[in-house]
């Protein structure tokens, strides 16, 4: 696998989101998730375009599953956070952590 390059922010959001639904993740409970933890309203296709790119990136894997209850249509796409994502994920906190330590009190900051 070619070597990761790092996270934007909307990867980052929406890895978040996968690790937070845990087994529960699929498109509707992550447009869900999004939606509530960063304000991000999302298309179900461009979610599932956002989603193929984490999985061919090796982030997520996905996987189908029939439901009894559920009649017609397709399956639901359920997605995890794969080790590889999860190491990605914790460089983008450290990164994060490390950018903004030692930055004083900004509401003290007067920019011109």
């Amino acid at each position: 696998m070619p070597a990761a390059k790092p996270l934007s922010r909307a990867d980052e959001t929406l890895l978040i989101s996968i690790v937070v639904l845990g087994d529960d993740a699929f498109s509707t409970t992550i447009q869900q998730e999004l939606v509530r933890r960063a304000g991000k309203k999302l298309t179900v296709g461009s979610l599932w375009v956002s989603l193929d790119n984490l999985a061919e990136r090796g982030f997520v894997r996905k996987r189908s599953a029939e439901h009894p209850n559920r009649k017609g249509g397709r399956p639901r796409i359920y997605y995890r956070v794969t080790p590889r994502g999860v190491r990605a994920l914790q460089r983008a906190r450290d990164f994060q952590k490390q950018l903004w330590e030692k930055v004083p009190d900004l509401s003290a900051y007067q920019g011109s």
